[in-house]
């Protein structure tokens, strides 16, 4: 089937929304984000308002310099999606996991579970992590270099993929007369011996229904976009306008076809932060209220995380130091881009708000018609197939978008009223995942 609306996730990192400083918001939940009841709440409201899916970010370690004004603690993706399956039915789960600080044999494990328990709507969002806080949290005195990590990552991803691969669609058999519970000629075992890994298999979970739970990845450093158009079915993006939405989508074509691959067969999704407001007074009102919240000590944390670079001893109220080259850079060289492209007569305390309100993303603010008028415009312009919803304020941002937003872009067309059958990949108008063991046969998708 094909897909011919926007794809539209309530995607939180901080579970009081996108800003460091959301927490602080007078209105914010405080212990309540760590109950079932919170995001149950959530999750049937986003499955009301037919979104494609819930969208989790994670890190697996405290970030030591944000501890005391940071959101730093958060439930862990896969087991609340596990629970949220119970409460939901088409909604996609899109859980957070790194290739740095789990095995390919545990991982491909827990998301074939989670697409069974799901009826098919698991999603693995790729990352390879970048905080030393995480790395001591797994024996490593220091985070292992950027490429030696997307090395590691395309072969985890290999090994993950033909586990799932690893029972056919038709190896379980279940014939009590003759006691025959599984065809083993049907059962593939792995003897994979790679540069970072060895994996007997097969997995002790059968097929998952989508085959291959949906990929997902973030980052466009060079490294990023090879692994994302070698494997990804849907890439997360930070963009700023409409042309540059366009030309890096003829970029991302062009890697495909060298790779025989089908653009629409690859989902390229913008991060925005949608805000509805009444009027301007409301909007100025928001930006006093934001400037209150955040703190310059929180600002020059953030900037130093990003840069991998204490700035404190450097004058706040001056522009950055030469930054790192971002060839040798072992953080995120999607963020170390996005600060170079910056205006570099901001000062250091500038540069470091702008960051605490997500200035990465796409921010969409205005009346509900208004942000319904500018989503729908970057959809059909073609610079993004759908968004990652950030919202600065959970759950009150969403309410707003859900309640006002949505039926506006139901009325436009661009926003499916209700979801199609099948898992999320068949949502979603994404092929069918071929079984590596068995090409004989084709996958049935259920």
């Amino acid at each position: 089937m094909s897909h011919n609306t926007m794809i539209l996730n309530l995607f939180f990192f901080n579970p009081q929304g996108d800003y460091r400083f959301s927490w602080r918001h007078p209105d914010a939940p405080e212990r309540e984000v760590f109950t079932l009841k919170y995001y149950a709440d959530l999750a049937r409201k986003a499955e009301a308002a037919t979104l494609d899916a819930i969208f989790i970010a994670d890190h697996t370690g405290i970030w030591d310099s944000g501890l005391s004004h940071y959101a730093n603690a958060r439930l862990e993706p896969l087991t609340l999606l596990s629970a949220l399956a119970a409460v939901t039915e088409n909604i996609g789960l899109m859980a957070t996991a790194s290739t740095s600080y789990t095995e390919p044999y545990n991982l491909a494990r827990y998301f074939a579970s989670l697409d069974f328990l799901s009826s098919g709507r698991a999603s693995w969002n790729i990352v390879t992590s970048w905080l030393e806080e995480e790395a001591a949290n797994y024996g490593l005195e220091q985070i292992p270099q950027h490429d030696a990590r997307y090395q590691r990552a395309g072969e985890f991803i290999d090994v993950v993929t033909r586990l799932w691969d690893s029972w056919d669609d038709d190896a379980l058999r279940f014939d009590k007369r003759a006691g025959l519970f599984a065809d083993k000629n049907r059962v593939h075992h792995l003897a994979h011996r790679g540069d970072f890994f060895r994996v007997r298999g097969p997995l002790n979970v059968p097929r998952p229904p989508q085959g291959h739970p949906v990929l997902v990845q973030a980052g466009s450093s060079e490294a990023g976009k090879r692994l994302a158009t070698a494997w990804a079915d849907m890439h997360f993006v930070f963009i700023k306008s409409v042309e540059q939405g366009l030309a890096y989508r003829q970029e991302i074509d062009q890697r495909l076809a060298a790779l025989g691959r089908r653009p629409e067969h690859f989902k390229i999704i913008a991060g925005v932060l949608p805000v509805v407001v009444d009027s301007d007074e409301e909007k100025a009102e928001r930006q006093r209220l934001n400037e209150r919240l955040m703190s310059d000590q929180m600002a020059i944390d953030l900037l130093s995380a990003y840069l991998k670079l204490d700035l404190s001893p450097y004058p706040s109220d001056r522009p950055l130091p030469p930054l790192p080259d971002e060839a040798t850079f072992d953080g995120i060289r999607t963020t170390l881009s996005l600060i170079r492209d910056y205006d570099p007569s901001l000062s250091i305390l500038e540069l470091g708000r702008l960051l605490l309100q997500s200035s990465d993303s796409w921010l969409v603010i205005g009346t509900a018609q208004e942000v319904a008028d500018t989503l729908a415009d970057i959809y059909l312009s073609g610079a993004a197939d759908g968004f990652n919803l950030m919202f600065p304020l959970l759950p009150g941002d969403f309410d707003r978008f859900a309640d006002r937003v949505v039926p506006l872009l139901k009325a436009k067309g661009v926003m499916k009223s209700e979801y199609a059958p099948g898992t999320l990949r068949e949502k979603l108008g994404l092929p069918a995942a071929k079984n590596r063991f068995s090409s004989s046969s084709e996958p049935q998708q259920s």
